[in-house]
């Protein structure tokens, strides 16, 4: 197989998207094609991404005008996002793209993750929406393979941008998934029976979110009979939106009898799209009510939207603490489909049995997506202990950090997630994703690590010195029993002097607040923007609760030598040991200063 073949060639044809569109048998050909000359690629990949950036002030310093691939691996360092962070700040503030990158950066992708509380700014370049079409465009073809008539009906999806900023220099700074709802791929796309969305795009383009939820979710309703399949992206984001929708059904009910759409929606985009959507119809408005109004809402997907065939939603990493909430809903009757693993780094690959298990989700690397190293990890200690290794040459079993190489800038970046190998589909390897390094709480998109919550809680912690208490102790869990989840604190506090002092609630709450503050802009998105977070709570649990977590730890085989407080629990053992000795819980305020 030649260059043209396999994609990298494409390259020069790749700006024009439609080059890249596969349809039925001929995507899954395409997906053969791919993997069974998968270490061929990767070997092109790099070699094209050199000979486009090697000029680059970054390679230039490594590589002194050398486009050997062995050389970079040996003289390019491995690095994260902190090394790489002054020359992106400089791009943004206006110096010339060449510093990292051969062609034109055109905008900033803002990631979960953070770095001293700010998102991560990600260059791309022109042509990577191109990359993120062609990998959309294999996952229908996919599922046909496994579930029928998928063109027959439409799809619920719930798809929502975020607000964008502007950096100095004029670059649009915004989330990937919001670059590509906006973009001419995703706005002017051809119609497709087998992509046939109950949502018109002007409300996935409203920029207010309740707004954009309240009319998809009508759009929705109008159309149940129609929907062949639900989702969103995160199941975070579906269930935010069920619960949306035991909130409001008695408007949108309303809205069905009467045609009249909900004078609290205000959007000229929304207006417009539900103006030709909308018509009286008294008939459906009851059907709606009737399976609404019931006090349980367990099975009601099924019976809102009858022949709806799966949920396609992200369950691994961290969403899979939400796969129990999706069966409730869906009465257990709806497979759980995540179809595709990408971040704003790269998009990295598609999941070829859709319809197996959660826990057994295994994502095929696309060898054509951008050029990956992985670096393996110690058992049981979270650390790299070797030198990368080449796509084709990882081992089932082992787990790795992914390390990726793309055309927009970015060489030998570490992503921070950690994948296990289960297996190969030909020469492409196909890995769980395990989870993101160092993040111990997750709800949503906001992705909090160690360092940002230690930083968060040194700085509330100061607010108890007036009282003449101090913290003894602490650790968090993600609580995602209600809707939206939120953060809980386990706080073990002591008195400065020998007289036992307990603190106010005004102290309480105060500190609740100035975590939130102190945990990053992400973080505050979803809690104040995006709503999908809860308010923060810290529950202060009684005298030697943490000695009596460490016993938990050592009774379990753990080493007292060893032993270190967890600063994110996730063993049910050891969150009932500290529920069971809560003597008191507060919350921030629903709507804190900060957000003003």
């Amino acid at each position: 197989m030649n260059a043209c073949e396999t994609g990298v060639e494409r390259e020069k044809g790749i700006m024009d998207g439609k080059k890249l569109e596969y349809k039925g048998e001929k995507a899954l050909e395409e997906v053969e094609k791919l993997t069974m000359n998968a270490g061929e690629i990767q070997d092109q990949i790099l070699e094209e991404i050199l000979r486009r950036n090697w000029r680059t002030e970054y390679l230039y310093e490594y590589l002194r005008g050398s486009r050997n691939k062995e050389e970079f691996k040996r003289r390019v360092p491995v690095v994260s996002y902190d090394d790489i962070k002054p020359l992106i700040q400089r791009i943004a503030n206006g110096e010339h793209y060449s510093l990292i990158s051969g062609d034109p950066i055109t905008e900033l992708l803002t990631s979960s993750g953070t770095s001293g509380g700010e998102s991560k700014l990600m260059p791309s370049i022109a042509e990577d929406i191109d990359r993120r079409t062609y990998l959309y465009n294999l996952l229908m073809p996919i599922m046909n393979k496994h579930v029928s008539g998928l063109d027959m009906g439409k799809a619920m999806y719930l798809y929502f941008v975020k607000a964008e900023t502007s950096t100095p220099s004029g670059l649009p700074a915004r989330p990937v998934l919001t670059s590509y709802y906006k973009s001419e791929h995703f706005r002017h796309r051809p119609f497709d029976p087998y992509n046939n969305l109950t949502s018109p795009d002007k409300t996935i383009l409203c920029q207010e979110i309740s707004q954009s939820m309240y009319c998809q979710l009508l759009c929705g309703l109008i159309f149940r009979q129609k929907v062949l399949r639900l989702g969103a992206v995160f199941a975070s984001a579906f269930l935010r939106a069920i619960n949306f929708l035991e909130q409001n059904w008695q408007r949108m009910c309303v809205d069905i009898e009467t045609g009249n759409l909900d004078p609290l929606i205000t959007d000229p985009g929304c207006l417009e799209a539900m103006s030709r959507v909308l018509r009286p119809d008294p008939q459906l408005s009851t059907e709606i009510s009737r399976l609404c109004e019931r006090e349980c809402w367990g099975g009601i997907l099924c019976e809102l939207w009858p022949k709806a065939k799966y949920i396609e939603v992200i369950v691994t990493g961290s969403m899979s603490q939400y796969i129990p909430a999706l069966n409730y809903y869906s009465g257990g009757r709806l497979p759980l489909v995540s179809t595709m693993y990408a971040s704003s780094e790269s998009y990295f690959g598609v999941n070829l049995e859709p319809l197996c298990e959660p826990a057994s989700v295994a994502y095929t690397l696309l060898p054509n997506m951008a050029y990956f190293e992985f670096a393996p990890i110690a058992k049981g200690e979270g650390t790299v202990s070797e030198e990368p290794v080449s796509l084709v040459d990882v081992e089932v079993g082992r787990f790795y950090e992914l390390i990726v190489t793309n055309f927009a800038g970015l060489y030998r970046y570490r992503i921070g997630d950690v994948v296990q190998v289960t297996g190969f589909h030909n020469q492409a390897p196909q890995f769980r994703f395990i989870c993101r390094r160092d993040v111990i709480l997750s709800i949503d998109t906001d992705k909090t690590t160690e360092e940002d919550l230690h930083r968060a809680v040194a700085s509330a912690k100061k607010l108890l010195e007036p009282s003449r208490l101090f913290l003894v102790e602490y650790t968090s869990y993600a609580d995602t029993s209600s809707i939206p989840g939120h953060y809980v604190l386990f706080w073990e506090i002591g008195p400065a002097t020998s007289v036992r002092l307990s603190p106010h609630n005004s102290v309480m709450e105060a500190c609740c607040a100035n975590m939130e503050q102190s945990l990053g802009d992400v973080y505050r998105r979803c809690r104040s923007t995006d709503k999908s977070v809860g308010p923060l709570e810290i529950r202060l649990v009684c005298p030697g609760t943490f000695d009596a977590l460490m016993d938990l730890s050592v009774s379990n085989g753990g080493s007292v030598n060893q032993y270190k407080t967890p600063r994110g629990i996730r063993s049910g053992l050891a969150l009932e040991l500290l529920n069971s000795r809560v003597t008191s819980n507060f919350l921030s305020p629903r709507d804190p200063m900060w957000m003003v």
